[in-house]
């Protein structure tokens, strides 16, 4: 059994899809630029004191209602809101650019947009194709307009095909066990400003498997100071 299932690329968990169950399928573009993932992740704010995974849900609650200039809801509990995380990531090579918002609206998403192709280009690389799921900020007029004037392809996965956008989807998996989660933040702020170091660690230090186990700035060749 074990031989059949080893030729059929089945006998490690790591070669199959949580979700479905069935063999996952690496492919990629051929060069840096080529595709770009967009998406947007929610992560809700962490209460002034800490949140209930590391204090404890006793605790958690009564930072929670004390964390002050907060709207309150029906039962008189701060409504702490969401951090919207927006998320640019580089099919080829995997490198990622990421902010922190307060909202997941066209206008932030553009802003976004803008900033990520400077940073991209700081780093050597042209981006020609954007591809996004079917969320409001993406099938807006301003999305569409922003993409002409950078020169970008827009694209939008299928309905209900989550997995044509998998690469920026097991990033934010990977940016919440590495970086929303991975620590007791005493507060929103303080997870937020974490996010850069995080990220210069993912792009520059951490080993990514498809990547051969390098970090992704490995793969761009055009890097600012890379040969010196």
């Amino acid at each position: 059994m074990h031989r059949i299932l080893r030729s059929a690329r089945l006998n490690r968990l790591a070669y199959l899809d949580r979700a479905t169950g069935e063999l996952v399928r690496r492919y990629e573009h051929r060069y840096p630029g080529s595709l770009v993932h967009v998406d947007v992740k929610k992560f809700g704010n962490i209460p002034d004191g800490g949140g209930w995974r590391y204090v404890g849900r006793r605790q958690g609650e009564k930072n929670r209602s004390a964390t002050p200039d907060k709207p309150k809801n029906k039962w008189r509990d701060p409504k702490l809101g969401y951090a919207f995380i927006h998320t640019v990531i580089d099919d080829h090579s995997r490198v990622a650019y990421s902010e922190a918002h307060d909202d997941e609206t066209a206008t932030t998403a553009v802003a976004v947009l803008h900033r990520a192709v400077e940073w991209f280009t700081d780093r050597g690389v042209t981006v020609e194709r954007v591809l996004s799921d079917n969320g409001g900020a993406y099938r807006s007029h301003l999305w569409r307009g922003t993409c002409e004037e950078l020169s970008i392809t827009p694209k939008r996965t299928r309905p209900y095909r989550p997995q044509t956008n998998g690469k920026v989807e097991r990033f934010h998996r990977t940016m919440a066990d590495g970086w929303a989660y991975a620590r007791c933040y005493t507060s929103e702020q303080e997870r937020r400003y974490a996010l850069a170091d995080w990220l210069h660690h993912y792009n520059h230090h951490r080993p990514h498997t498809a990547c051969d186990y390098q970090p992704p700035i490995s793969r761009l060749t055009n890097v600012p100071g890379q040969y010196n």
